[in-house]
């Protein structure tokens, strides 16, 4: 079942969540969300995958159809697992993970029917916490991923001709990043969290508060997806802010650049020059053990000092964040946050974005994504930084 270039990268894997597993008393982890299975296996299956403490997993399957490999078995209903054990001799868990956070509330209590552990605990976030460090394997996806992310970049201003709007710029920039390679599928995790591979914010729909939980808003083409470019025309004086997902792989990188139809103010220049400069005194401190929180009240303090904390990260509605971690999901942990608890480790990957909103003219600012080393950050995504001009 699972490719043989990708059997050390999921045997990684598979030890770090048993080792959890092991501290915490836990027997069994059960998961089935298409994330989580694609993160243990390379691959999408519905089913269900079963990890115990010890020893190689169980993949139960419902389709496709074809699949093979150790203990490999094909069922229609979960109750079938419980079968299994039982005709192999297999201790049922006493303890077992499922994905509280994720699977429907109905599916959760027949999972609970079928393995009737004594305690059940939460898959969902171990999940998160070992995907948030990344392995080599993963680690040159996101390389591959941030080329050819940047190569669309370059593209952009091809895509644009004076008096179009938001929508259609966008979508001839969704058009290259399928060209190039782009997957085409945006993941999210958390409810209520839809968009469609990625953001255009034009001119004064900047301003736009949206009910999802993006570092900026918009007012989206249609009230069933409000979030994004909303049909504004890209005239003269107009910052345009591209951030298109890098999902040129399984892992997205996160990307932020900023174009210019013509000039704009000297406060839209002096708040992205701004933008830049948190992220070279972020760079420069960050390393290991460095807490989330101090990354973000530098930042909040650098903006503060230059008078522009009403336009720092939106207006009508300000996010309180300027960076998140970065994965199969595009809000992986972990956050920058004034009040987060994590530090960074070697080997996550997070996009730092630190934006403005600047009424009447747009969104500025830059987002890059980051991965930690040993010493410090390495940049993945390499692309000129400066306002664009698109004309």
């Amino acid at each position: 079942m699972i490719q043989q270039e990708l059997t050390g990268d999921m045997e990684l894997k598979w030890s770090r969540i048993q080792k959890s597993m092991q501290q915490s008393g836990t027997d069994g982890c059960l998961l089935t969300v298409d994330v989580n299975l694609f993160y243990v296996t390379g691959q999408i299956f519905n089913g269900y995958f079963y990890l115990p403490q010890e020893g190689t997993p169980f993949f139960f399957v419902k389709r496709p159809n074809g699949l093979t490999g150790e203990n490999l078995f094909y069922i229609r209903k979960p109750e079938q697992m419980a079968d299994i054990f039982r005709e192999k001799g297999i201790k049922m868990p006493e303890k077992l993970l499922l994905e509280g956070d994720e699977i429907p509330y109905n599916e959760y209590i027949r999972l609970q029917s079928v393995f009737q552990p004594k305690e059940t605990g939460n898959a969902t976030a171990l999940l998160r916490k070992m995907r948030c460090i990344k392995t080599p394997m993963e680690i040159e996806q996101f390389r591959y991923s941030a080329r050819k992310h940047a190569e669309t970049y370059a593209e952009i201003p091809s895509c644009f001709r004076l008096g179009m709007t938001d929508l259609e710029f966008q979508n001839e920039i969704e058009r290259r990043m399928r060209k190039n390679g782009s997957i085409g599928l945006f993941r999210t995790f958390g409810s209520n969290m839809d968009i469609y591979m990625g953001s255009i914010l034009a001119g004064e729909n900047a301003e736009n508060p949206s009910p999802f939980d993006f570092a900026l808003g918009g007012g989206g083409m249609n009230p069933s997806l409000p979030i994004g470019a909303n049909g504004t025309v890209l005239k003269d004086g107009t910052a345009v802010m591209v951030d298109m997902a890098g999902n040129f792989s399984a892992y997205m990188t996160d990307m932020t650049r900023v174009f210019s139809v013509g000039k704009l103010s000297g406060l839209a220049y002096k708040a992205h020059q701004l933008s830049l400069t948190i992220q070279e005194e972020i760079e420069k401190i960050s390393k290991p053990g460095t807490s989330c929180s101090e990354l973000y009240n530098i930042a909040a303090a650098l903006v503060e000092k230059e008078g522009l904390s009403s336009y720092f990260m939106g207006t009508k509605q300000q996010a309180k964040f300027i960076g998140h971690g970065i994965g199969i999901q595009i809000n992986e942990l972990p956050v920058l946050t004034p009040r987060s608890k994590e530090v960074l480790e070697p080997n996550m990957v997070f996009a730092l974005e630190p934006k403005f909103v600047i009424p009447g003219i747009g969104a500025v600012g830059i987002e890059n994504s980051f991965l930690v080393t040993e010493t410090g950050l390495e940049k993945l995504t390499i692309f000129k930084e400066e306002i664009i001009e698109l004309y």
